[in-house]
């Protein structure tokens, strides 16, 4: 399945008064580590949403466990990978390493959508070559 790996560096405004990262920036950081994702398979949100008329992947379902605290100042990596890949949906998983080893992982269950007629988000099959490069080992 397809992965990508970023650096990230841990800012101030990331962090909580105790010097570590607020947990709810993580989900940040994985939010735009799955767009990263879609741009390293070639996929910018702008061409999703411009040229493949979908709105683009709403997350589902996400799950975090938290290993080891990541500090205001950490440069961190945050790899991810394409897990599993369905007719509308596509699950992710996001690994944030410092200095210390893993400090947290994410799953995510996506859905690739769009607005029907009526202008309702709704789920639509994900296009084969997008599904193709998410299925490939690059």
């Amino acid at each position: 399945m397809f992965k990508n790996e970023r650096q990230v560096q841990i800012e101030w405004g990331d962090c909580d008064p105790a010097d570590i990262v607020f947990y709810p920036r993580y989900f940040a950081f994985f939010d735009a580590s799955t767009g990263a994702l879609f741009e390293a398979m070639g996929y910018t949100l702008r061409q999703i949403r411009d040229e493949l008329k979908a709105v683009g992947f709403p997350m589902v379902d996400t799950r975090s466990q938290f290993f080891t605290p990541s500090k205001y100042g950490d440069k961190v990596i945050i790899k991810s990978e394409i897990t599993e890949v369905g007719r509308a949906s596509f699950g992710v998983r996001h690994q944030l390493f410092n200095e210390k080893g893993l400090a947290v992982e994410c799953t995510e269950k996506r859905v690739w959508a769009c607005l029907n007629a009526e202008g309702v988000l709704k789920a639509q099959p994900i296009p084969d070559d997008i599904k193709a490069k998410m299925l490939s080992h690059d």
